[in-house]
């Protein structure tokens, strides 16, 4: 298999309010309203290419994926698709999912790891919850030089967590700094630091690093986020990328979202852009 797809409707321990457990069906309704075709390389001429050309397969969802014997579950599927296809997705569910997907992605190749993350939080708190998935990865043997998160927002985080991420020796690229650099630009560099040791490379997409204008259905986004496109551009910059086994969408309340459904809408559109960047290797 090309690209292996799995639902982790996590929503338990979130910190905010959120019936994000809804979302994974929500974005598969959504999927068929889009094409399979797209044009090799945004509009540089070239052969017309279809993500159709991709062998994919949906696992469905992991029945309740929170609590300690849910992880489990979520670990045990992560890895079957993760031995079935070169690329899996996770389709969250709160943030939380990023410690199942990732780890069961990873295996036994957890030491050389990396982690890319968009998202205007550190998620580096205490505790088992939403904000907590990166701390867990590293207590769980990540090492902090291989993370990047890009994003990051001022007055959506404690100064303790942006010190933990410094003692860490996360790479962070503030919010402010995707003004002056290309996503394109940021993610390569990224990919860099997290491939670095030439294991798996985890990204997680956390819709709310969004402006909330795009993504309404995020009970953590913010006026001044980055934009869809962007998000987008990371999402095929992740599925393009030979290092990159798995990709998670999280933090989605596809009940809290417009009358639109734009925040639906943009979570499926990441998936379609990680099979584009697939086909397009």
């Amino acid at each position: 298999m090309d690209l292996a797809i799995v639902g982790l409707p996590a929503w338990r321990t979130s910190l905010s309010t959120t019936n994000a457990g809804e979302t994974p069906d929500a974005i598969r309704a959504v999927l068929p309203r889009y094409s399979d075709a797209l044009i090799a390389d945004r509009g540089v001429r070239g052969e017309p290419r279809s993500i159709a050309d991709l062998t994919i397969v949906d696992l469905g969802n992991v029945h309740e994926p929170d609590g300690p014997a849910g992880e489990k579950r979520a670990l045990a599927a992560l890895a079957r698709a993760a031995g079935l296809a070169d690329m899996v997705v996770a389709l969250g569910g709160d943030n939380s999912v990023t410690v199942s997907a990732a780890l069961g992605v990873w295996g036994e190749q957890l030491p050389s790891a990396g982690l890319i993350t968009l998202d205007a939080h550190y998620d580096l708190r205490d505790g088992v919850n939403n904000g907590s998935p990166v701390r867990r990865l590293v207590e769980a043997g990540l090492a902090g030089t291989r993370i990047v998160q890009i994003g990051i927002a001022d007055f959506a985080n404690s100064r303790r967590y942006a010190e933990r991420a410094r003692d860490y020796g996360i790479t962070v690229v503030h919010r402010d700094e995707l003004h002056r650099r290309p996503m394109a630009d940021v993610m390569a560099e990224a990919l860099d630091i997290a491939g670095a040791a030439g294991g798996p490379v985890h990204v997680d997409l956390d819709v709310d690093v969004c402006d909330r204008s795009v993504a309404p259905g995020c009970p953590a986004s913010v006026p001044g986020g980055i934009s869809a496109y962007e998000l987008r551009q990371a999402a095929r910059a992740a599925g393009a990328d030979a290092r990159v086994r798995s990709v998670d969408i999280a933090e989605v309340d596809a009940t809290a979202d417009a009358a639109d459904g734009r925040t639906v809408r943009l979570a499926a559109l990441c998936v379609l852009e990680v099979a584009a960047g697939l086909a397009l290797r």
